[in-house]
């Protein structure tokens, strides 16, 4: 009796025929003597003579999945393990069917030939049964989710992209304008990042190096960019002075030209492979993947923010339920900041790396992850996902079917594709963004400025962006439901508050807004936008206290200036009323700044009701306008 190449016991031939014994025996020498291609003639002509039966096939295919022949391989194990009986000497038989069909995507005959393993006994299906067990589960996951598809297909994305070999881990800016991906035109060849502009009118721009000072002769591997196309965390291997043999590297954009790329260091970086980076929308937090020691499997997602110093946190790991036991990789985090995604073996799914998407419930808090299925879920093993920040355009990447000649898996091309996102798959929250440049109010020149978004619910900072210094735009990235506070601040200038309220969900439109600041210079003010009170009332509202505590952080900022908290109301009601109301909302401004130990040396205020319209009270807009607080420097 002879051993096949994977290790089973070839059984005597079932038939007495001296023919068929012949071609057996000469195919198991040829096999014996590494002549696969002999032996596989032999045994395609037994198969041919006599087709019923079962060892020929089965010792073909262990032949064919040798030299890589896998798909020929997978039918040979298939049509002959169907003529034998059951038997426990060919669990690893039954094992290798399964395995086979599980990366073809044939569900179904993988289910059974798992099911014939553990039903085999002895030690070698015990050995495979806890594998059997758990690609059951996914077999009979695949099926129902294959038979109930959320959403169509993703289809290939046309030229000029796809003009690589490999191209990969699709990232877009908030505003849709500009698609950055990773690129490699052979396995041999280095990878570099490119950008291609993403025009309204659906066409792309062809892709181009994104810059000298980032592609270099080494390696730069998979890149994340913020949201508003300012900041570039990228993976690059084998580089000087690195701390291990792929570190995350981060590089800024002033004008059209990036920075020289930093190290993250080593709160970030560490002595395994780290990669595969996400940034938040504003940049100021990062996930990504890493093989460092201590975490739940081989490969698992880590995070760390910049704290207000502008220093990068030592990474953590995400910990349970989003880290497995498996393979944890290629995190994406929605421009929303609520939802990630992220491909995970760990989990029930299609048999390889499936996309899954959890929901923050907290900084350190995830909901259980739930699988994307199918189709953006496939027996392939998924790569990456990005959804665009408006929930409706969705990227990725796939392998392409095999070529004739090509047996290494690395070596089949890899391509973009494209979908229309389903709601099942949509990120929590949907964003848009508000979006424009920062002046100098009296010479219109750009000016570098602090742009801040806050949760007017929760006093939380959701955003932290800065203008550019050299023409002063800016990104900022809005959540569907939300009531923010904005501030564009800059040294020497008074801050712009500004004010957005999505809660009903009316509207949701991008914005351009440019912003321009007033020098801290006596006689100028600026309306403090984010001062709430109930109608015909005085009495600060919570959701107020955001805007009262950027004041009190002005006051201390600038301590010589003194100010005026003035107030005005619209046309509607008494003069004597609206006069008193105007200062008594003032007076509450006032009352605040002092008990926060403002000196009430340094303020001042005084109601003017409906004297001092900023326009004509003759429509509802108009008069809510005039309704409001002012700050003046005296």
């Amino acid at each position: 009796m002879l051993l096949s190449l994977n290790g089973t016991a070839q059984t005597t031939l079932a038939t007495a025929n001296t023919k068929a014994r012949s071609l057996w025996e000469k195919a198991q020498t040829q096999a014996k003597e590494r002549n696969f291609d002999k032996a596989i003639e032999t045994l395609t002509v037994l198969n041919q003579k006599f087709p019923s039966l079962g060892e020929p096939h089965v010792l073909r295919g262990s032949l064919l999945k040798a030299m890589g022949e896998n798909r020929a391989a997978f039918e040979a194990y298939r049509d002959g393990l169907a003529k034998l009986p059951a038997d426990p000497n060919r669990a690893t038989d039954y094992y290798t069917l399964g395995e086979l069909a599980m990366s073809f995507g044939e569900y179904q005959t993988a289910s059974e030939s798992y099911k014939r393993l553990l039903k085999s006994g002895g030690p070698k299906a015990q050995r495979f049964a806890p594998r059997a067990q758990r690609q059951l589960l996914n077999c009979e996951f695949a099926l129902k989710a294959m038979a109930a598809p959320i959403g169509v297909q993703p289809e290939r994305l046309p030229a000029p992209l796809n003009t690589f070999r490999f191209q990969y881990f699709p990232a877009l800016t908030a505003d849709n304008r500009f698609l950055l991906f990773t690129g490699r035109a052979t396995s041999e060849s280095g990878e570099d990042l490119f950008v291609s502009k993403m025009n309204k009118d659906g066409t792309v721009g062809d892709p181009a190096s994104i810059s000298p000072f980032i592609n270099t002769p080494y390696n730069e591997g998979a890149g994340t960019i913020s949201g508003d196309g300012k900041t570039l965390v990228f993976a690059s291997c084998d580089r000087p002075n690195s701390v291990g043999n792929c570190d995350l590297y981060i590089s800024r954009r002033t004008g059209n030209s990036w920075s020289k790329p930093q190290n993250l260091g080593r709160t970030v970086n560490s002595v395994e492979w780290d990669s595969q980076p996400t940034l938040s929308a504003d940049g100021r937090t990062l996930y990504f993947t890493s093989t460092r020691r201590g975490g739940q499997g081989q490969e698992d997602i880590y995070m760390t923010t910049l704290d207000s110093n502008g220093n990068w946190t030592p990474a953590r790991n995400l910990g349970k339920p989003v880290n497995t036991p498996g393979k944890d990789m290629a995190p994406f985090i929605h421009a929303s900041g609520t939802t990630l995604y992220y491909v995970t073996d760990g989990l029930v799914g299609m048999g390889g790396l499936d996309v899954y998407r959890c929901e923050m419930q907290s900084a350190t808090a995830w909901t259980e992850p739930q699988n994307l299925g199918y189709p953006l879920n496939t027996h392939e093993n998924e790569a990456s996902l990005f959804i665009s920040s408006d929930n409706r355009r969705g990227f990725c990447s796939r392998s392409r079917a095999a070529e004739p000649g090509v047996k290494q898996e690395r070596d089949r091309p890899v391509e973009l594709f494209g979908f229309e996102v389903p709601q099942q798959v949509r990120s929590r929250e949907t964003s848009t963004y508000t979006q424009g440049r920062v002046f100098d109010a009296i010479t219109k020149k750009p000016i570098r400025a602090e742009v801040q978004l806050y949760d007017l619910n929760t006093d939380e900072l959701t955003q932290f962006v800065t203008s550019d210094s050299e023409d002063g735009d800016y990104t900022v990235v809005l959540n569907e439901g939300r009531q923010y506070a904005m501030y564009a601040a800059a040294d020497k200038y008074l801050m712009k508050s500004l004010s957005f309220d999505y809660s009903d969900k009316r509207t949701f439109d991008p914005l351009t807004l440019d912003i321009y600041l007033e020098p801290v210079r006596a006689g100028r003010s600026i309306v403090l936008n984010n001062l709430f009170f109930d109608t015909k009332q005085y009495d600060l509202k919570p959701k107020s206290r955001t805007e009262l505590n950027r004041l009190v952080g002005f006051m201390k900022q600038y301590p010589d200036v003194q100010v005026e908290i003035s107030g005005h109301t619209d046309d509607v009601g008494s003069d004597d009323d609206n006069l008193a109301l105007s200062q008594n909302r003032a007076k509450s401004v006032y009352t605040y700044l002092v008990s926060q130990k403002v000196p009430a040396t340094r303020l001042r205020f005084k109601g003017y009701g409906e004297n001092k319209p900023l326009v004509p009270n003759d429509s509802d807009m108009h008069r809510q306008q005039n309704r409001r607080i002012e700050l003046r420097i005296l």
